[in-house]
């Protein structure tokens, strides 16, 4: 079986980190690298362009892999495939960490956009638009380089005081993002779905936020802890959606990850 999956470190495997996008495969490359000195990581590269396949692809690539069970460290869309994950396969998950993840709600989602978008210059926004409408209808390597170009002005509204802007980020995949992401908005929606499919986990559960993440932490916090048993919050001041490339948050973002790894 073909797996895209990344290993650092020496085995065993009991830590994997997941990406977000939808569709940005790559970016967790440097957590996984700084993380990989004391301890085998997994990065696995989700390609599936639906939530359902991106659940079970996660399975087999852990499954064939990992050493079970594993902590999961999901950032945005990864935290909440993270979450899905694991209360469908709670048998192979020993602890969550979501990073910076996605709302759970329809209202706080909706203001995501008018936050980044106020944080563009007139300049800015314009060019956003443009691209938003040339992904709509290209194709190919042409929508794989306005994908990119439209994903790093996203990195520039949602982060602080980045230490480089660049996310290694293998490629921005416009079609998955938007796919995966309409499955989740339809789930989202469901009055009482995710309260009672999030209710099933029971392994502890870290939040981590940074104060100047877009995605509003009062869609994310009070549900989590609404849902879980076992949760613990970290907010991170100065600090955007990515926290280790944040000049004044990655050192305690990675202290938080080393306690709660150990």
């Amino acid at each position: 079986m073909n797996m895209n999956i990344r290993k650092y470190g020496k085995p065993p495997f009991r830590v994997a980190v997941l990406h977000g996008g939808p569709g940005a495969p790559g970016y967790m490359a440097p957590v996984a690298r700084e993380l990989s000195k004391k301890r085998g990581i997994l990065e696995p590269l989700q390609t599936s362009d639906s939530l359902e396949g991106q659940v079970a692809e996660l399975k087999d690539q852990l499954v064939h892999h990992a050493d079970t069970p594993v902590i999961l460290i999901g950032s945005s869309w990864g935290a909440v495939l993270a979450l899905f994950f694991a209360s469908q396969f709670p048998e192979l998950v020993s602890k969550l960490i979501l990073i910076g993840s996605a709302a759970f709600d329809r209202k706080n989602s909706e203001k995501i956009e008018a936050i980044r978008m106020a944080r563009l210059t007139a300049d800015e926004r314009r060019r956003y638009d443009e691209l938003s409408a040339k992904l709509e209808h290209a194709s190919g390597q042409n929508k794989a380089m306005i994908a990119g170009e439209w994903g790093r002005i996203l990195f520039r509204t949602d982060m602080y005081n980045p230490l480089r802007d660049d996310t290694e980020t293998l490629e921005v995949q416009f079609d998955i993002n938007r796919k995966v992401w309409a499955d989740f908005v339809v789930l989202r929606d469901k009055p009482g779905f995710l309260k009672e499919r999030f209710s099933r986990i029971k392994v502890p559960v870290v939040i981590i936020h940074g104060d100047y993440d877009p995605h509003p932490v009062e869609g994310i916090r009070p549900f989590l802890e609404e849902c879980l048993p076992d949760t613990h919050f970290y907010l991170l001041s100065k600090c955007g959606h990515y926290p280790w490339l944040e000049r004044h948050a990655y050192k305690y973002f990675y202290d938080i990850l080393e306690r709660e790894l150990q």
